[in-house]
């Protein structure tokens, strides 16, 4: 991928881009989150994205957050079109022995969370972000091989032109590095349905 056509929607503590590779070192009290339960807004984490108005497309990204150690600290794929209009997949830090593998999507300022816990260990995940119109779908990766569906889900004000890309954050006392990789974009991996038709 061209990262020449990627820009900074807010920049980290700091950055280096290495060829194809993305390195984010966060800022503490950085996050993504409207309202719901929380009752909070926070709409400052860094997110580093290119735009496209094309409506079918797989983004492909492999993430490394071997230096993640505190709590909610967390590197993903992002698509941040505005404040209260995004969705975002990570691997989330909670301990020594799990940590949360899981997605946001955000409409018109209320965010939801869908999650599952995965052991500790894992350090690596490559994520897949496909467009088929204003319908998204993300999916999981632990080889970058074998992807598994995360959710579909639908994002009111994505039907034009959108911004995807990848964010980094800490959201409490904390600061580490996360290393984005082998970043592809590609036609639509995200087939047809072919079951039932619409209505």
């Amino acid at each position: 991928m061209d990262l020449q056509a990627f820009q900074w929607t807010r920049e980290p503590l700091a950055c280096r881009v290495d060829g194809d590779t993305v390195a984010i070192t966060t800022k503490p009290h950085t996050d993504l989150w409207q309202r719901t339960y929380y009752h909070f807004q926070n709409d400052n984490a860094p997110v580093f994205q290119m735009e496209t108005a094309e409506r079918y497309f797989s983004f492909t990204v492999k993430t490394d957050f071997a230096q993640s150690h505190q709590r909610f600290d967390q590197c993903g794929i992002v698509m941040y079109l505005d404040s209260e209009n995004w969705l975002k997949a990570s691997v989330e830090y909670e301990n020594e022995t799990f940590q949360h593998l899981g997605s946001v999507v955000t409409n018109h300022g209320y965010s939801d969370w869908a999650t599952t816990e995965i052991p500790a260990e894992v350090k690596t995940m490559w994520y897949r972000l496909s467009r088929r119109e204003d319908d998204y779908c993300v999916e999981c990766s632990e080889d970058g091989v074998r992807f598994k569906q995360m959710r579909i889900c639908h994002v009111h004000e994505g039907g034009g032109a959108v911004r995807f890309g990848v964010y980094a954050c800490s959201p409490e006392e904390s600061s580490f590095q996360a290393v984005f990789s082998e970043m592809k974009l590609t036609e639509c991996m995200w087939k047809a349905h072919d079951g039932q038709q619409p209505d």
